[in-house]
Order: C-alpha cells, then sequence, then structure tokens
C-alpha cells in the first residue's frame, strides 16, 4: 500500500472472519493459512480450512492484513498497524519488526516520476539476522 493510499472498505464481518481476526490479532508474528486453522481448530472454531484461505487472501485485498513469503515460499499473514510501513525479518528465526523509511518514500516517488509513473505501490522487505539469533550464532 502506498504511503497516500488509504485502506480499502473493511471487509463484512461474518463469524468466521471475526474468528481468522481474533486468530491473528493474538499472535505475535505472521503466521500461515494452517497454522491459523490449527489454532482455531484447537480453540473450537469450527472454520475451513478452504474459508481460511479464501478470508485471508480477501483480509489481504483489503489492506487488512499483511502477507510476506517465509524462506520456504508460503504465504503467511499478520494483522500490522494501519499506517504504511515495511518489514524487517530475522532469516533465522521469522521475527518481524515494522519500519518505516522516509528515504525509501522519496527515492520510489522519484524513480516513478522520472519514468512518468503515478500511483505506484511498493513494498521493502529488509532481511538479516535479530540480535538473538546473531549471538547464537556466534556461539556456535
Amino acid at each position: 500500500m502506498s504511503a497516500t493510499e488509504e485502506r480499502p472498505t473493511a471487509l463484512r464481518p461474518t463469524r468466521q472472519r471475526v474468528a481468522i481476526t481474533d486468530a491473528l490479532r493474538s499472535a505475535a508474528d505472521f503466521q500461515s493459512a494452517q497454522d491459523i486453522h490449527d489454532n482455531l481448530r484447537r480453540a473450537g472454531d469450527k472454520v475451513g480450512l478452504a474459508t481460511v484461505y479464501r478470508t485471508l487472501q480477501a483480509m489481504a485485498e483489503s489492506g487488512e492484513v499483511d502477507v510476506r513469503h517465509n524462506p520456504a515460499g508460503e504465504a503467511t499473514y499478520r494483522r500490522c498497524s494501519e499506517a504504511h510501513h515495511h518489514h524487517l525479518v530475522c532469516r533465522s528465526c521469522g521475527r518481524t519488526v515494522e519500519i518505516t523509511g522516509s528515504a525509501v518514500e522519496r527515492w520510489a516517488h522519484a524513480i516513478a516520476d522520472e519514468h512518468g509513473f503515478t500511483d505506484v505501490t511498493h513494498t521493502v522487505e529488509l532481511v538479516g539476522l535479530c540480535a538473538d539469533c546473531a549471538a547464537a550464532a556466534a556461539r556456535e
């Protein structure tokens, strides 16, 4: 989502969407659809896996959740802040931190202007090692 884009209107709050939203709200990090489905099932919520996938896709399209792909290429989801942001991701444990980057925003707009593009969106994901994983790697 671009810095000037507004989030689309929220989706209809079905029972399944509410359950999935609650599951995402309680999660600290990005989760796969299968993880969310497993958590819902353990909590006693009867939501089918196909419904979880469809709901997450709709929530991603509406801007309600962020999507990133883990190293295996699997889509993972997390409710993030509503403000435009990017992610700093640990390549070892997957810990994710939301970051803002005014330099990135200026660069994206300058490149778009230079090439005559408008209505440009972008996604930036920085990948490295978090302090805990870097310390563990140094001990090995």
